[in-house]
């Protein structure tokens, strides 16, 4: 009974010893977290098919000889000097010119022009003869037959001497010139000129079978050259398909881009952005911001020093950006960086 009495009046003594002891202060701290922000406001956004494709010109010609002669360059008439590549030419101007005495005598140019002069006097003197009752209906038709056979045959010879001239099929830019030595004879459908207009540039596309829906003939579209960067042009989309490529599953379209100042070259490779969705004033938020919680997409604002998560619904979207339909208001601050770390009532300092 004593060893008894004994421990317990030990375990009494330290209980009142512990209960003596003084308790420390409790630390409690919370850490603040430093985000980044931005306040909502209403703005556009725009909702893009994006595919890629080669620019090429609307119009594109190899100009070929349609005589064989001696190749003689013609002079630019803008630079003084024969024409090179790079010069802007003009519909119907002469490049070239070929040489070749013997196929002009063939054409009898001059003799047909004085035969036409000659046909011509002949009618109008018989219509006059004829008015006067001095000769039959017969005989002037047989008068007026020669005039039209005569101016014919000018013609003819005219365009045939044409032959001889290479020109320009329109208003556009050398691409490329051959080189010839001056006099060097030059046979019948060979390649001297490559003539390009590419005011307008077009690219045939391909997209997958799943947006046939969503682009339609008129629609608007951004395009961007990847060697150009600080280039943006717009254009149409100009046909679409309305069938499938029965191994890809994929569809054509052809856009068209106006060029103002030649800047995109022919043969770029470059990026369209066809406009399939808009609108002016919504709640438009970068995309990286948002986070997957159990399928839900939620972000954080920040109220009076403290971040919230809210859950959003969204809508249109591109690349970079989205638009919130609910769970957004104007004037709400997002957080845009530092978000990852955040819980929902997590107390935070914005930094600039």
């Amino acid at each position: 009974m004593k060893k008894i009495a004994i421990a317990l009046s030990t375990v009494a003594l330290l209980l009142v010893l512990a209960a003596c002891r003084e308790e420390p202060p409790r630390a409690e701290t919370e850490t603040t977290i430093p985000v980044k922000t931005v306040e909502l406001q209403p703005k556009s956004i725009r909702e893009f098919i994006t595919a890629t494709g080669t620019a090429l010109a609307v119009s594109d010609v190899q100009v070929k000889t349609e005589q064989a002669g001696r190749y003689e360059l013609k002079t630019n008439p803008r630079t003084g000097r024969p024409f090179r590549m790079r010069d802007t030419v003009r519909k119907d101007e002469i490049l070239a010119a070929l040489v070749n005495p013997e196929f002009v005598n063939q054409t009898a140019l001059d003799s047909k022009k004085l035969q036409l002069d000659s046909a011509e006097r002949e009618f109008t003197k018989q219509k006059s003869v004829f008015e006067k009752g001095g000769i039959t209906i017969k005989e002037l038709d047989a008068a007026e037959k020669a005039f039209v056979d005569a101016r014919y045959s000018y013609d003819n010879a005219t365009l045939a001497a044409k032959k001889l001239e290479v020109r320009a099929p329109f208003d556009g830019v050398i691409v490329d010139l051959p080189h010839f030595t001056a006099t060097q004879w030059v046979e019948a459908n060979t390649i001297v000129a490559q003539v390009m207009d590419y005011s307008r540039l077009y690219a045939d596309l391909t997209l997958p079978g799943k947006d046939m829906g969503r682009v339609a003939r008129g629609q608007s579209i951004l395009v961007s050259d990847y060697t150009q960067p600080d280039l943006a042009l717009t254009g149409t989309v100009e046909q679409v398909s309305p069938a499938l490529d029965a191994e890809s599953r994929m569809f054509k379209l052809r856009v068209e881009i106006p060029n103002p100042g030649l800047k995109l070259r022919p043969g770029s490779f470059v990026k369209t952005d066809i406009i399939v969705g808009e609108k002016n004033a919504a709640l438009v938020i970068p995309k990286a911001v948002i986070l997957d919680r159990r399928g839900a997409k939620t972000v954080f604002v920040i109220d009076r020093g403290v971040a919230l998560e809210r859950r959003i619904q969204t809508g249109i979207e591109n690349p970079d950006e989205i638009e919130v339909v609910s769970g957004l208001r104007p004037g709400d601050i997002l957080v845009t960086e530092g978000f990852e770390t955040l819980r929902d009532r997590s107390r935070v300092k914005i930094i600039e």
